[in-house]
């Protein structure tokens, strides 16, 4: 086969009004590193302690900085995995950020805003909706709690793109190069499975109403992802989960201080 039928063969399997021409996943396909199925479940594995710490109530020392304790576990365990699997090759995950990422945050998040308020509009009329326990708590902190409450979300958002991203990559690269699925076909199953295990662990947080995480939460993922699916770059996607969330935690927080 020919390079010119190569190319041809390539493009064929991108989603090409979707993906940066460019760029391509990392890992998946051996670059910048190859990574076995084996190491593939360690990483994945080092999701559970992270998600473990944030979920129960496991008691330790009082005060600001232990509040971020948490946050910062969550993306740091899988990627110390990541990067014990494939020495110097971890930032592979990570992108530039210039003028045009940072668009692409800002979109991203009014998109994603205007997609799941428009999905909770409609659940909210079929059925009961369970709210956000910590946000509803925002307004009753002082205005330190209320620093330090934006400031954790940091770390805890981009550590919810890694524990998502990093079981896509895996995935992507079990049905892709395991089972024998095209590209294209992979990253939909991927996306697909990842959105699903999003919601999944969000259902602690809404009382474990198992539709709304299902329809609600995963939708806003499935946006989340597609900004990853695009530019391959996960501060695009942090970026953009950490507008979304600050611009809902500011409406709350408004909303609350206009009815006091």
């Amino acid at each position: 086969m020919t390079t010119s039928n190569v190319n041809k063969a390539e493009n064929a399997d991108r989603f090409s009004r979707l993906e940066d021409p460019a760029s391509d996943f990392p890992f998946y396909n051996g670059s910048p590193a190859r990574i076995s199925n084996r190491q593939w479940l360690f990483v994945v594995a080092m999701v559970v302690p992270g998600l473990l710490l944030l979920a129960l109530p496991i008691p330790g020392p009082i005060g600001v900085f232990w509040q971020f304790v948490p946050a910062i576990v969550l993306p740091g365990l899988p990627l110390l995995a990541l990067a014990y699997v494939a020495p110097g090759h971890w930032k592979g995950l990570f992108g530039k950020i210039s003028g045009r990422e940072v668009r692409l945050m800002l979109g991203f998040a009014l998109l994603n805003i205007i997609i799941s308020m428009s999905i909770g509009t409609l659940f909210n009329a079929a059925t009961e909706v369970t709210s956000n326990a910590s946000t509803a708590q925002l307004s009753g902190l002082d205005t330190a709690e209320r620093m330090a409450f934006f400031a954790k979300t940091i770390p805890q958002l981009f550590g919810e793109e890694v524990i998502t991203l990093l079981p896509f990559l895996a995935l992507l690269q079990w049905l892709s190069k395991g089972r024998g699925v095209g590209r294209k076909g992979a990253i939909i199953g991927a996306w697909l499975i990842t959105s699903l295990f999003f919601a999944l662990i969000h259902l602690p947080t809404y009382d474990w109403n198992w539709v709304q995480c299902i329809v609600v939460i995963g939708s806003a993922r499935m946006i989340l992802t597609l900004a990853w699916i695009m530019t391959k770059n996960i501060w695009v996607s942090t970026g953009a989960h950490i507008v979304n969330d600050w611009l809902l935690f500011s409406m709350t927080l408004l909303g609350a201080m206009m009815v006091n």
